[in-house]
């Protein structure tokens, strides 16, 4: 038996193009949490992000409508969509390296009660936790609602989906007190996070079971990074972003509209499309390990039956 680390999605600026740090680079020295408070680069990275969300928004991006007027979308546009974001991956690993290349690939999804803990850095205000826990738990009941699984928060120790909120200090520094605490938490994930670069503004990671009597099989469990430094709006994408791709909806599409899954960032929060996505996604006709040929004519029928001719 032996776990698959998939990395699923990564929310990058539009300046960052470079592919992930090899898994195998040297980790820089631990950063020390300053008493007074987070350190330079770490208020760097916060007045950063705090100018993307500026100029998203004066852009008319990270759009919050539901139903957007300006984008409507047919049946036909579901099932592009669908099979582009829940069937193929964004990244592989080509000489121990993460690297973007667009891969075929088999359904996946999680058929166990998801079990929600949230872990936060010491940078994180009380007042924050209170309002990242109570979002975290609202969108967690909408992701329940449509896609029919068990998803609750519970006790940080007992999770097998783990939220991460750490500023840049406590990527390098916080990252490893959590090893043993947080499941699936394992060395390439914390390699990944202690040299995340600012470009990311947030990533998801996922952790499923191969062996030879069930060589395809359902989620086990995840890991999702949010940068402490975001406030606001982004930080609220993040989580639905990161949350939402968790579930199986692992890849992002530049044609996908209204949609999050879309790097153009015109989005913000999960759209009707997005939620019709995931609906699809838990529909008990479609199975785990089901490839784009196999399962096309299924995700033809149940897009018609979410989207009739003539409607969007």
């Amino acid at each position: 038996m032996r776990f698959i680390i998939l990395i699923f999605s990564i929310f990058i600026g539009f300046s960052a193009c470079a592919p992930l740090p090899e898994i195998d680079k040297p980790k820089p020295r631990p950063a020390e949490l300053a008493p007074t408070g987070p350190s330079v680069e770490s208020q760097q990275d916060a007045a950063y992000y705090a100018s993307v969300q500026a100029r998203l928004l004066a852009q008319g991006r990270l759009r919050q409508e539901l139903t957007p007027s300006d984008a409507p979308f047919t049946a036909g546009n579901l099932v592009k969509n669908f099979e582009r974001i829940a069937l193929f991956e964004e990244y592989a690993v080509r000489n121990g390296r993460y690297i973007e290349q667009q891969t075929p690939s088999s359904l996946r999804r999680w058929e166990r009660p998801i079990l929600i803990g949230l872990n936060f850095g010491p940078s994180v205000a009380k007042e924050l936790r209170k309002a990242d826990t109570a979002y975290v738990r609202s969108f967690a009941k909408r992701l329940s609602r449509l896609s029919g699984l068990d998803i609750r928060l519970t006790d940080a120790g007992r999770a097998n989906f783990s939220l991460l909120f750490l500023n840049k200090d406590e990527q390098r520094d916080y990252t490893q007190k959590l090893v043993g605490k947080v499941d699936f938490l394992s060395p390439p994930i914390v390699n990944e996070i202690e040299n995340s670069p600012r470009g990311i503004y947030c990533t998801a990671y996922s952790v499923y079971t191969i062996n030879e009597t069930n060589p395809v099989a359902g989620f086990r469990g995840a890991i999702i990074l949010i940068k402490g430094e975001h406030r606001d709006l982004m930080r609220k994408s993040c989580i639905q972003e990161e949350m939402a791709q968790a579930l199986g909806l692992t890849n992002d599409s530049p044609r996908a509209r209204p949609s999050i899954f879309n790097d153009d960032e015109e989005f913000a929060l999960m759209t009707r499309h997005d939620e019709l996505l995931l609906r699809m996604l838990y529909d008990p006709r479609l199975k785990i390990g089901m490839t784009l040929k196999t399962a096309h004519p299924i995700i033809q029928q149940i897009a018609q039956e979410l989207v009739p001719a003539g409607q969007s």
